[in-house]
This record gives structure tokens, C-alpha cells and sequence, in this order.
């Protein structure tokens, strides 16, 4: 059989791409569903470009039939579609999940955690594959990370919030721990999929909702109903994605097609992350010379209250399971241990140059 190269010169340097075997295999069909919507800027084509590079990586010999929120499934459906053996691979931020384990939070993200960087730290080299390998698997499940959003806004809020009591009443979209924080401190909070956030606001329905940051955020047109946009939210610090993959037909595939898969999304899980930290700051100013959106930023007394109501969150988590105690003290303890570096270091760094450099 003639040998073929499929990726050659600056392409092969730029991928990682992997050699093809040396036996051609028989192609593979990947049917994977989403979360989110399909060509929505930011979260949404990424996963149609990590469709698009398990091909190519792979020279074609898995190929992928993707269907996004709504297309096959519900964007809160997928992990039962793909447990199911239904779809081979979902994608989604896994805090979708913590109504089946509320450990899953930690794989996406919780309330005064981990940043990209740090997230990336703790699944690649401080346990947190094996964990999630561990949680997933009770679902028959097999995830590898593939995108960030980085540090998420705060949120788009109908009227100014400037202390806790500003809270209480208030109707907001918000999932995952962080929603359970806002509970704590009486808001009353529903977690909507993307498509149904902007339709809620406008009505009435909800008087605030978080999404993701500027560029996202810009198309979904939030600044029409709410014009109060707060940044740097307790949130989602650096909200993760995974592929989950149904175990079986993972477990089916060659180390080669394993290895091409991994391959195609830690490449992805960096572009995600690189293309909203170029294009967050363009449209933050956008939002603000075009459509009069106010900045605004919570103040100390919030961010305390933010921090009982968290410790409160992770302590009812602590108690659902052993497994969920376990992932708390590896996920605090390497928190605690990374975040002290990055402050000493990269944070010491950040301030002093923004401080000589003017940046605000």
C-alpha cells in the first residue's frame, strides 16, 4: 500500500498531527451532541472546529456527525444520550450534571476556583483526570477537556447590585454552584439553556442572567433589556468544557484513534480560551460605545457575602458522597497550593506592569 502524509512542513508543526497507522483502518462515524447552539461565536464553533480537526487529524478516518442543542437532544440531554449509547460523545460543561452528582461542578467550574490555566494544571498533572475519570465512569463515561472561557463577567443585571440585600427577590439565570450561591443570598435562580436566556430577559421573566463575557455576550444582545454589566464574576472563574465520550466506544478504539481524539481536543481547549482572551477586550469597548452599557464591578461587602454562601455550597457537597469529599480536597488543596505561586508570581507581575504601563 502506498504510503500517504496527511499533514506536512508548518501544518504538521502547528497541530501536534499524529502519523496515520500503517494499516488502514476502517472509518469511523462519531455522532456527537452538544450544549450549545449551532454557529454561536465563541462556545458554539468551537465545537464545530474540534468536529472539523478529529477529521483532519485523523485523515479522515473518523468522521464526525455533529448536531447541536435542540438538533438530536436538549442542551441539558446530552450526558443521558451519550450514557445511553445513543450518540458516541457529547459536548458540554459538565456542571450541567450536578442534578446526577453536584461533584460534577468541579469539571467545569465552582465559586472562587480555578482559573484556565490552573483548571488545565489540576486535569493534566494534579489528579483531576483520574477524578473525573472516577465521577464520569459511574455514568459509563470517558471526558478530556476541550475549551475555556476563561474568567466569566459577573453578569447583566437590570438595576445596580451594591449589596446583598439588592439580591434578595431577584430573578437571575444562573447554574452550577454558582446559581446555589445566589440562592443562598435569596435570589431565586433557574438555569436556562443559552437559546431560551435572551427571550427570558426581555419579558420579564428574569430581571438578570450571567453568560460568558464580552464577545459571546455582544451577540447575545443582553445590553437590550439589562444595561448594567458586571465583570469579573465569583462564579466561573475559568469555566471548563469536556468531550465525554460513551466508555464502551471509547474503549473500542485503537491507541491510535484515542491518541488522535486527545489530540484534536487539547488543541481545541487552548484555541477556545485564545480566541475570547483576543476578542473579549474589542467588544467590551463595542458594547460600551454602541450600545451604552454601563460597567460596573462588586464591591468588597458582595464579594464577603459571595464567600460565606460559597463555603456554605462546598460544604453540602462535601456531604453527598465520599467520592464528592475526595474531589473537594483534591481540588482545594491543589487550588490553595497553585494560586498561592500564580499570585506570587504571575500576579505580582500583572499588577506591577498594568501599574508602570497605565493599564486599567
Amino acid at each position: 500500500m502506498e504510503r500517504r502524509t496527511f499533514l506536512t512542513g508548518a501544518a504538521l508543526a502547528g497541530a501536534g498531527a499524529l502519523a496515520a497507522p500503517a494499516v488502514a483502518q476502517q472509518r469511523r462515524t462519531m455522532t456527537v451532541v452538544s450544549s450549545y447552539p449551532r454557529d454561536f461565536p465563541g462556545i458554539g464553533t468551537s465545537v464545530q472546529r474540534l468536529m472539523q480537526r478529529i477529521v483532519e487529524i485523523s485523515d479522515g478516518q473518523i468522521q464526525t456527525e455533529y448536531f447541536a442543542a435542540g438538533e438530536r437532544v436538549g442542551a441539558f440531554d446530552v450526558l443521558d444520550e451519550v450514557a445511553s449509547g445513543n450518540s458516541q460523545a457529547y459536548v458540554s460543561s459538565d456542571y450541567y450534571f450536578a442534578g446526577r452528582h453536584p461533584a460534577y461542578n468541579y469539571f467545569s467550574t465552582v465559586p472562587f476556583g480555578m482559573t484556565a490555566p490552573e483548571m488545565n494544571a489540576w486535569i493534566k498533572f494534579g489528579g483531576g483526570q483520574e477524578l473525573w475519570d472516577e465521577i464520569a465512569g459511574e455514568f459509563g463515561v470517558k471526558c478530556i477537556l476541550c475549551s475555556n472561557t476563561g474568567t466569566q463577567a459577573g453578569g447583566w443585571f437590570n438595576k445596580e447590585i451594591n449589596s446583598p440585600e439588592d439580591l434578595k427577590g431577584l430573578k437571575m439565570r444562573i447554574p452550577g454552584l454558582g446559581g446555589v450561591v445566589m440562592a443562598k443570598l435569596g435570589a431565586s435562580t433557574v438555569a436556562l439553556p443559552g437559546a431560551q436566556i435572551y427571550e427570558n430577559l426581555v419579558s420579564g421573566s428574569i430581571e438578570a442572567t450571567e453568560w460568558i463575557g464580552p464577545y459571546n455576550d455582544y451577540f447575545m444582545k443582553f445590553y437590550e433589556a439589562a444595561k448594567y454589566y458586571y465583570t469579573g464574576g465569583m462564579h466561573e472563574p475559568g469555566t471548563a468544557a469536556g468531550l465525554g465520550m460513551n466508555a464502551s466506544w471509547y474503549g473500542s478504539l485503537s491507541n491510535w484513534e484515542k491518541h488522535v481524539i486527545r489530540a484534536a481536543c487539547l488543541e481545541e481547549n487552548g484555541n477556545a480560551y485564545d480566541e475570547l482572551s483576543a476578542l473579549n477586550g474589542a467588544y467590551l469597548k463595542r458594547m460600551i460605545e454602541e450600545n451604552g452599557v454601563q460597567v460596573r464591578a462588586f464591591n468588597d461587602d458582595l464579594w464577603d457575602a459571595f464567600g460565606d454562601a460559597a463555603a456554605e455550597a462546598y460544604a453540602e457537597v462535601r456531604a453527598h458522597s465520599d467520592l464528592a469529599t475526595r474531589i473537594d480536597d483534591s481540588y482545594q488543596s491543589f487550588l490553595r497550593t497553585v494560586g498561592a505561586s500564580h499570585s506570587q508570581f504571575e500576579g505580582t507581575f500583572l499588577r506591577q506592569r498594568n501599574r508602570v504601563l497605565g493599564i486599567a
